[in-house]
């Protein structure tokens, strides 16, 4: 270990000093790397093994380095979705004393993936526009908070399955800013030009390389981000002026954010001087509707989609069972130990690192829901989990721990759900008297 050798972190993980610091990063050996698929990048990042977690390093210089470990911190209390800050490593010399580069360590994000291992042999365009969709809200909610990207990509980004849909995280954030002030439309339009430009390429990469199903047009799903983005942001911010007796279009505006997954913190009202119109704009708003809700009743922290559908499922129980009247958060109690947990708990151990509990149970809802469609009745809960595990989740790969071959250019075949089971919000859901 070199004598120079300086940590910055806000907790020391004593293993940090038992990594091979002294090596340069592509020379580090096997038994200190874990192969993990990861996107493309212009520095070299390789994964390696820290007291029984996995982190990804970063050779860059020291300057970037700490710029970039604190510009994680800063959107991490800002509540972005982001990877997690680690540790960064400086004063890094090789055997003969010669300097090495400083690197940023980060923590593996679990049950994520680079946008190239989330399909099969080729890119469908259903799996390609949720990417898309996905990317769009990330860069809403760092628009919302002042941050300017600069450098907006799938390849900047991992993503987290949700309910059907993806959950988008900033991974590279060594170009962006922070203003506090916000961000001005030109530097908006920017971030969404460079998103636009750069996914088209990605896309286009995929093509060059065979793995774009046929009649895929790149610059069409690129395109994609353009609109998704400026209708939610529109949604988010745009000024709305009705007539003073339409008061209740305010309560209209509050859910409709809401249904969108976002909660408005502040609301700027104006009336006009003779009082005939109001005018209203959200002035701060906060992404996690549904995520906060479901922490609160139940203690479940996962995506806003997933948050979104288990929150459907509790509330239709709590119609079901007649208990409309009781407290919320019995209710939620009793859902939880009565129709969640059992559901998690069924699925066999050694495939419980395949998926995140609660996309395993909104895939059992969803699986539910065909059985009891092609039968033209309600399927039992012990027939469906069956049949879930056996034919579904069995032969997935562990995307909490997915291994690729000791390479540095991870390509992989992976068992994937291109066209997911799919199903609209009305879906039978999970009876606990099944369970009990």
């Amino acid at each position: 270990m070199p004598k120079s050798l300086t940590i910055t972190a806000s907790s020391i993980d004593p293993g940090l000093l038992s990594l091979p610091w002294a090596t340069p990063l592509a020379d580090w050996p096997s038994s200190a790397i874990v192969y993990l698929p990861k996107g493309l990048s212009r520095h070299l990042v390789r994964f390696a093994n820290l007291s029984g977690r996995v982190v990804a390093i970063k050779e860059t210089t020291a300057e970037m380095a700490r710029r970039e470990y604190d510009m994680l911190g800063n959107l991490t209390r800002l509540a972005v979705p982001c990877v997690d800050r680690f540790a960064v490593i400086g004063g890094r010399t090789d055997a003969s004393g010669e300097p090495l580069p400083a690197a940023l360590v980060t923590a593996h994000l679990r049950f994520s993936l680079p946008y190239r291992a989330l399909f099969t042999q080729v890119l469908r365009p259903h799996t390609a526009t949720r990417l898309v969709d996905a990317l769009a809200l990330l860069l809403v909610r760092l628009h919302n908070v002042g941050f300017f990207w600069g450098d907006v990509s799938l390849s900047n980004t991992l993503f987290r399955r949700d309910a059907g849909s993806f959950a988008a995280y900033l991974v590279d954030a060594e170009t962006g800013e922070l203003h506090e002030g916000g961000l001005t439309e030109g530097q908006r339009m920017h971030d969404l030009d460079v998103a636009r430009t750069n996914i088209a390429g990605e896309i286009m990469d995929l093509e060059a390389g065979g793995r774009l199903e046929g009649g895929i047009d790149a610059v069409a799903i690129a395109d994609g981000i353009m609109s998704s983005y400026h209708a939610l942001w529109a949604a988010l911010t745009d000024q709305e002026t009705f007539a003073a007796n339409e008061s209740w279009r305010i309560t209209e505006r509050v859910q409709r954010l809401n249904e969108l997954g976002f909660d408005i913190g502040e609301m700027s009202i104006e009336t006009t001087n003779d009082g005939t119109k109001v005018s209203i704009q959200p002035k701060v708003v906060d992404a996690g509707h549904h995520q906060r809700r479901l922490l609160r009743l139940t203690g479940l922290d996962v995506e806003e989609n997933q948050a979104r559908r288990l929150l459907n499922d509790l509330d239709e129980f709590r119609a079901r069972i007649s208990r409309l009247g009781d407290d919320e958060e019995m209710v939620a109690h009793e859902w939880l130990t009565r129709v969640f947990e059992p559901v998690v708990k069924a699925i066999p151990f050694d495939l419980r690192s395949k998926l995140e509990p609660a996309e395993v149970f909104h895939q059992v809802l969803e699986h539910r829901w065909y059985m009891s469609q092609e039968r033209g009745k309600a399927a039992p809960l012990a027939e469906v989990l069956t049949s879930y595990v056996e034919n579904v989740l069995r032969f997935r790969r562990d995307e909490a721990t997915v291994m690729g071959p000791p390479t540095e250019t991870v390509s992989m075949p992976i068992i994937s759900d291109d066209a997911p089971l799919e199903q609209d919000d009305e879906a039978d859901s999970i009876d606990w008297r099944d369970l009990v």
